[in-house]
C-alpha cells in the first residue's frame, strides 16, 4: 500500500470517523480506523459495532491496498502535522506496520488487519428519502436535550421519529422525552418517508448526525428498515443500528384541555429564571411562578442561602395561579423557543404546562411541574 494525499482532507475526514471510536474498548480493532486505497481515493471506516461512520477522501495511490490503525492516535499526529503538508501512508506486504511520511516527520504505526474489521451490515433499506440539512438539523436541536440518559427505559435514549397525518397534511415528526420534559417537533413530510417504520435512533447516533451537518444548504439523504438508518452526507456516510423498542404513547401526555394562558418575553424571562436560580444549591430546584393581573412573580427559596424574588410584567388575565418548576428544564426549553416570546399553556398546579412560541407553532414543549 503506498498513498498520498493532502493533510486538511486526510485531518477533516478523520475527525468525522475517529470520534465512533471508544477510547476505551475491549475489542482492540475497534479502537482502529480502516485506511483502504483503491483508484483514486482513499477510504476511511470507524466503527463501535453500532454506529458506523465511513468517509473517502481524493487521493493519489500508487499502490492500492488497506490495514486498519489506531484511531485516536492517527488523528492527533495528523492535526500535529503543519498547514499544506502532504501525508504518504506506505505499508509492506504483510502490513504489520504502516509508515507514516510527511516532510521530515516519520512514523510507524502498529496495525491490525483489515481482514479482522467488523462490517456493520446494513441489509436492505425499506424507505429512502431526502430532506435538507437544515430541517434535519431542526428536527434534532430542537429534541435533543429532551432525551432521556436513564438506561433502565432504555427506549427513551434516542429520538423517535416517525410520520403523521395532521390536519391533512403528511408530516415527519420527532419527539424526546425523559419523563420529566418532552419536545416534539415536525416538518413537512418529504417524498418517500410516507408509511416508514417509526424508528428511535439513539442518543450517539443524534450527536454525531448532528457535528456532521456542516453546510445547511446541503441535501441530506436518508435510508430506513426497522433496524438500521443510514444518512449520507456527500462522501461521508453514517450507519446506525436503531433502538429495538416501543416508544410510549407520547400524545397522551400532551395536555389538550389547558385553558389558561400566559404569555412572556422569552428574553426576560429566561434571564429572570437564572438570576433567581442563583439561590438554588443545585440548577435542579424549582422556581415558584405566581401569576395574577398581569404580573408574574419568580421566586427562589433555599433554606441553606435565602431567598431570591423577581417580578416581570406578562400578559396573563386568568385566576391567581402559583406552580413550580425546574429552573434547568425551564431555560433549556426557552433556549429552543425562536420567537419573541412563549406561550405557556396551564392547567394547575399539579398538572403538565405547554410551551411554545405561538399557537399552531411546529415545535412544543410539555414541561411537567414541581411541588414548592
Amino acid at each position: 500500500m503506498h498513498v498520498t494525499l493532502e493533510r486538511s482532507a486526510l485531518l477533516k475526514a478523520l475527525g468525522h470517523v475517529h470520534r465512533v471510536v471508544e477510547r476505551r474498548t475491549t475489542i482492540p480493532i475497534l479502537s482502529n480506523v480502516l485506511v483502504a486505497a483503491d483508484g483514486h481515493s482513499l477510504l476511511l471506516k470507524a466503527t463501535d459495532l453500532d454506529l458506523e461512520v465511513t468517509e473517502r477522501v481524493p487521493a493519489d495511490v500508487t499502490q492500492a491496498g488497506a490495514t486498519t490503525l489506531p484511531a485516536h492516535i492517527l488523528y492527533d499526529i495528523v492535526r500535529k502535522l503543519p498547514d499544506g503538508a502532504q501525508v504518504s501512508l506506505e505499508g509492506g506486504k504483510d502490513m504489520a506496520q504502516l509508515l507514516l511520511r510527511s516532510g521530515r516527520s516519520r512514523f510507524t504505526l502498529q496495525a491490525l488487519p483489515e481482514s479482522d474489521f467488523p462490517d456493520l451490515a446494513a441489509g436492505e433499506f425499506s424507505h429512502r428519502f431526502a430532506l435538507p440539512a437544515a430541517e434535519l438539523k431542526k428536527l434534532i436541536d430542537k429534541t435533543q436535550f429532551a432525551i432521556s440518559t436513564e438506561e433502565t427505559r432504555y427506549y427513551l435514549n434516542g429520538i423517535y421519529v416517525h410520520s403523521v397525518e395532521a390536519d391533512g397534511h403528511v408530516m415527519l415528526r420527532a419527539v424526546a422525552t425523559d419523563g420529566h420534559r418532552l419536545a416534539r417537533v415536525e416538518i413537512a413530510a418529504p417524498a418517500g418517508s410516507s408509511g416508514m417504520p417509526g424508528i428511535i435512533i439513539p442518543r450517539k447516533a443524534v450527536s454525531e448526525v448532528q457535528k456532521l451537518v456542516e453546510d445547511l444548504d446541503q441535501t441530506i439523504s436518508v435510508e430506513l428498515s426497522p433496524t438500521k438508518a443510514r444518512f449520507s452526507f456527500g462522501e461521508v456516510v453514517l450507519t446506525t443500528k436503531l433502538i429495538d423498542g416501543t416508544f410510549p404513547d407520547y400524545t397522551r401526555v400532551i395536555p389538550t384541555a389547558n385553558d389558561k394562558q400566559l404569555v412572556v418575553e422569552r428574553g426576560p424571562f429566561a434571564n429572570a429564571v437564572d438570576r433567581v436560580s442563583t439561590i438554588s444549591s443545585e440548577r435542579g430546584r424549582a422556581v415558584k411562578l405566581a401569576m395574577a393581573d398581569g404580573k408574574l412573580t419568580l421566586s427562589v427559596t433555599n433554606p441553606d442561602s435565602g431567598s431570591a424574588v423577581e417580578e416581570l410584567e406578562v400578559d396573563y388575565d386568568g385566576p391567581p395561579l402559583e406552580i413550580g418548576f425546574n429552573a434547568r428544564y425551564l431555560l433549556e426549553i426557552t433556549g429552543q423557543l425562536d420567537g419573541d416570546t412563549a406561550l405557556f399553556k396551564l392547567a394547575d398546579p399539579g398538572s403538565p404546562t405547554l410551551v411554545l412560541d405561538r399557537e399552531g407553532a411546529a415545535a412544543l414543549y410539555v414541561l411537567m411541574p414541581m411541588r414548592v
